[in-house]
């Protein structure tokens, strides 16, 4: 599954390498990979294989879940097709509360202590999905854990998983989507150890030079 997700991306370049002109991000790192799991929605087989796929992740790793909850926005769409998939409510939480209205934070119905399963596209150093694992918390869910497409696996991000004892499981990750990219042609086989040198350590761009 870690592979063909890995194609998927590349194909359709979800997840772009660049490592001869990296991309700046807006904390300033430079990056020699670019990822936009948004253009999955507008591919329907790699978008089909996707929502199969977190569809599994959920059965397999949380059983007991009784509501999707996307990561907004980008994992809003993954957590309806997925939801729709397994027959199970599904709803999102906002990056803030609503200064209208009901002034929701959260929305969906969710009652106190259903079990939630976070559906998010993309982790890097995590601090987005934690702070909705922090809310739906608050609002008295039993979070299981977080179903993702990919995560660049920063030690940063894993740190942060674990220091909110929330359990995450990605269809794929950076050292494999390196990996087929170099098998398929992407990226040379000497760019592998650039980029894992970068997800290593994003703040050192020795591996620019390298």
């Amino acid at each position: 599954m870690e592979k063909i997700i890995a194609k998927d991306l590349l194909k359709i370049k979800a997840v772009f390498f660049r490592p001869e002109e990296p991309f700046t991000w807006a904390s300033g790192i430079k990056s020699p990979v670019y990822c936009d799991n948004r253009l999955t929605l507008t591919a329907p087989e790699v978008r089909n294989d996707v929502e199969n796929g977190l569809a599994e992740i959920v059965k397999k790793h949380y059983p007991e879940c009784e509501v999707l909850m996307g990561t907004s926005t980008a994992g809003i769409a993954h957590a309806a097709i997925t939801g729709h998939i397994l027959g199970m409510p599904m709803g999102y939480v906002r990056s803030g509360a609503k200064d209208h209205g009901r002034q929701n934070q959260i929305e969906g119905k969710l009652e106190k202590g259903q079990k939630v399963v976070v559906i998010e596209d993309l982790i890097s150093t995590g601090g987005s999905v934690i702070e909705v694992v922090n809310v739906l918390r608050e609002a008295g869910a039993e979070v299981l854990g977080i179903a993702s497409i990919f995560t660049y696996g920063m030690k940063k991000g894993l740190d942060r998983l674990a220091e909110a004892n929330v359990k995450n499981v990605s269809l794929t990750n950076f050292d494999t989507i390196a990996q087929v990219a170099a098998d398929e042609g992407y990226i040379k086989p000497e760019d592998i150890q650039k980029l894992i040198a970068f997800r290593n350590n994003p703040s050192d761009e020795s591996w620019i030079k390298g």
